[in-house]
This record gives C-alpha cells, structure tokens and sequence, in this order.
C-alpha cells in the first residue's frame, strides 16, 4: 500500500520511536518532521531513540532523547516505530534483530518523504522508509522493513523483498527482483529482469547484468562475485 498507513491509527499525533541513532535515523527523524510540517494527518510526536550503545543512553540527538537500548522497545506499548538500523556491515542481521524484539508489524510506521515520488499503483510494506527524491514506479512491490535512500529508482514492476536496504542513488530497472535482506550500495545499477538472491550485497557503483547467488557480494563493472556476504 502507499503512503503512511494512518488509517490504522486515530486522529491524535502518534507517538514513534526511532530504532538506532545512526545517519540514516537521523534522515528518517527529518522525514518525520517534514511529513508534521506538510500538514498531513494524523502526523508523528517523536518520543526518542533506543539504541545498543550504552555510551548514548541519555543523551539528546538532534533534539530527542536516547533512552535506552533495543531491548526496551515491549516496554512502550503506546508507541509506533521506525526502524533506521542497517548498513552494509551488518544489513543481513536486520531480520534477526528486529525478530528479537517481538513487535508486530501493525506496530511500525511507514514513513514516506514528501519529495519522494510513488505510484498509486505501487505496493510499500509496513516499517519501510522512503527518503527525498526517491522514485517507485507502477506495480512495484516493496516489502517491510526496507530502507530507501535519496535519489533511488525502483522501476515498474520490481519486487523487493522484506528487510532490504537500496542506497543513494541506486537504479533498479524493470522487473528486477531483490532478495531479503540484500543491500545495493550508491549509485549501483540493476539491469532489467535480473535476480539478487536473498542476503546480496551489490557495491557501490556495480553494474549488475546477471543474477546474482544468495549471500555474494558483487562489485565492479560489470559486477562479478567478490565473496561471501555472510
């Protein structure tokens, strides 16, 4: 579904909280007061961030509190959540890290940008975050938990599946089809109708022509196997 399922919720602000404290939670709570400033209903009261590190707890970032680890999230039963945790040294853990938590996916936001661009005839799943400029075209499917940085393209027909991250700049052509958990570094391109398989790593920059095996990274141009993901 598009947009930022607020139909599930009433018309008071929500409360959410952001998971991890890195540069892409940090790009996820400006999307948050955007979409607040652009007036769209019912909008989102930031409570604070929950992350692993000790060293944060209790400190205040970019305006909201850290206030404690991963672990506490059951705790605030009255709040919604976005997760921001993943990079391209850990991004095959995401679905095990979010599991750990026991939180419904009812209970996460979907947070697409204003200045993103999606299709009435696309599909985004709960927990997914669509940052600026980003465009997805007719009939794709974007699954949960996926992270979509500035400037992506996800053409018409892709499928992508759950707990993926695609970063700046990325272009997926038509009928590409992303595994789980995958992640596609800056600026990398995805020819049409190829395949990455579940926990794929596309580095920045490559050219992908041809499949791509489960749990490989690829680099280059054109991309060839570099080595295990995982």
């Amino acid at each position: 579904r598009r947009g930022h399922n607020f139909d599930r919720f009433t018309d008071a602000m929500n409360d959410i909280l952001i998971l991890g404290t890195g540069g892409n939670c940090i790009d996820i709570l400006d999307a948050i007061l955007v979409l607040n400033e652009s007036g769209g209903a019912p909008g989102y009261r930031v409570r604070g961030f929950l992350d692993d590190n000790k060293e944060l707890w209790g400190q205040v970032v970019q305006g909201c509190q850290v206030l404690g680890p991963l672990s506490d999230a059951p705790k605030y039963s009255d709040c919604l959540f976005v997760n921001g945790i993943g990079s391209f040294r850990n991004y095959w853990r995401k679905p095990t890290i979010l599991a750990a938590m026991k939180i419904p996916d009812e209970r996460f936001a979907t947070i697409v940008h204003p200045q993103a661009s999606v299709s009435r005839f696309a599909t985004v799943g709960p927990g997914t975050v669509v940052l600026p400029m980003t465009t997805i075209s007719a009939r794709a499917k974007v699954g949960k938990h996926v992270m979509i940085l500035s400037n992506a393209i996800i053409s018409h027909d892709v499928v992508v599946g759950h707990y993926t991250c695609i970063a700046s700049g990325a272009c997926l052509a038509g009928n590409v089809q992303i595994g789980t958990a995958c992640y596609l570094g800056a600026n990398c391109a995805v020819t049409n109708g190829v395949r990455m398989g579940d926990f794929s790593l596309a580095g920045i920059g490559a050219v992908v022509l041809k499949d791509v095996p489960e749990k490989a990274v690829v680099v280059g141009n054109p991309a060839r196997v570099l080595r295990a993901a995982c």
